[in-house]
């Protein structure tokens, strides 16, 4: 299974949880360093797309911050996942694919819980993306509450996600879990 990491965060360099996601990941996967490769948000869209068709199983990493995504990462949505290419009676390229989630939060667990909203919850429009595009939305990685976790912690998750990658079967999230 050929896996592709589109990694999305404008400050990789201060990130503890996303360096290390990384480093654990990286002899594996093709990581793509969004900020880095687009620092004007000017997304190459032919390229995206090739890396897309080649991919099995596209993994979209990235902070999550107020409750949604960097915005480069919608602004990829926007260009690449076009009309007659990913979707639309034409638009199959993405098809039977794979995409997975892996999310950090700096705010500790009960920002997203206790009365307020679940990570899957806050995460659905990407679900909604991916049965647009005919592809299976697997269960999201998410690790919450970075910003205060210990250097142990931080290298135990990074270590999970290599392993969540690495599965062969990750199962798929259903409409109403």
């Amino acid at each position: 299974m050929k896996t592709v990491v589109l990694l999305f965060h404008p400050n990789f360099e201060a990130s503890r949880i996303n360096k290390a996601f990384e480093q654990a990941i990286a002899d594996d996967v093709n990581v793509r360093h969004m900020y880095e490769l687009y620092p004007n948000n000017q997304v190459d869209v032919m390229t995206e797309q090739t890396t897309l068709t080649e991919a099995d199983r596209i993994v979209l990493q990235f902070p999550m911050y107020w409750y949604n995504s960097p915005s480069l990462l919608k602004e990829w949505q926007d260009k690449v996942l076009t009309y007659g290419w990913a979707y639309g009676s034409t638009g199959k390229a993405l098809h039977g694919k794979e995409l997975l989630l892996a999310v950090s939060t700096g705010a500790p667990n009960y920002t997203h819980e206790a009365g307020m909203y679940t990570a899957t919850e806050l995460l659905r429009p990407f679900q909604a993306m991916a049965e647009f595009c005919g592809m299976t939305y697997l269960t999201p990685f998410v690790v919450k509450g970075t910003l205060t976790m210990s250097d142990e912690d931080v290298a135990k998750h990074a270590k999970e996600y290599a392993e969540y990658l690495k599965q062969e079967s990750i199962p798929a999230l259903g409409k109403f879990d």
